[in-house]
């Protein structure tokens, strides 16, 4: 999501985090209060500094960036920071996924179909 919008989504990235814990997720880093901030990232060409929601590391030790699929005003930036964390998880051979709440699943999927990712959004 948009640093804009992490202020108001704080209790979806919380439900986010409680359910990769139940998955088996350690070392969960979120800008939620409790939990270290994970590593920022700097994106020249669009001059946005990309913040991933989440950064875990599942019981297999594979590092996962998850980003929680909320509704936006700016669809074109949300896109951006998506594509960005998606081949930077590549690069690094990393896991990225996008979770989806209740009340945003339409918008997430529209998305993600438009960046013609494989991977469909995780419901909870």
């Amino acid at each position: 999501m948009i640093n804009s919008k992490k202020a108001k989504s704080k209790n979806l990235i919380n439900k986010t985090i409680n359910y990769l814990k139940k998955l088996g997720h350690v070392d969960i880093k979120a800008d939620v209060k409790g939990y270290e901030s994970p590593k920022s990232f700097e994106m020249k060409s669009e001059h946005l500094k990309i913040t991933p929601d989440i950064v875990s590391i599942s019981s297999d030790g594979r590092v996962h960036y998850v980003e929680v699929g909320v509704k936006s005003e700016n669809p074109i930036t949300l896109k951006s920071k998506w594509k960005f964390l998606k081949k930077l998880a590549e690069i690094n051979n990393r896991s990225f996924r996008i979770v989806s709440h209740r009340g945003h699943y339409s918008f997430t999927d529209k998305l993600l179909s438009d960046l013609n990712f494989k991977q469909g959004a995780t419901r909870i």
